[in-house]
């Protein structure tokens, strides 16, 4: 992953954001020498957030089936019926 000061972000955002979309990697944006910002690409960003919502139904469900709170299978179907 590339590394780029804010100072250079400024003079040459045009340059480095296509390269972010052509390369598909990240850019870590500094400021004062420290991590500020990661530059992404849009599609790979909405990849992680989904990526991101199914770990934490996962995560959600596994804390369910940890603290008991489960039903029979016959039921949860009975239930999933009402969505439809």
């Amino acid at each position: 992953m590339r590394t780029e000061r804010v100072t250079t972000l400024k003079r040459k955002a045009t340059l480095i954001l296509r390269e972010v979309n052509e390369s598909k990697e990240p850019v870590l944006i500094t400021e004062h020498g420290l991590p500020s910002v990661y530059l992404v690409d849009a599609a790979d960003f909405e990849r992680r957030a989904e990526r991101l919502k199914l770990l934490e139904g996962l995560a959600r469900g596994e804390t369910a089936f940890r603290d008991g709170r489960v039903v029979p299978h016959f039921e949860a179907k009975e239930r999933m019926k009402r969505w439809s």
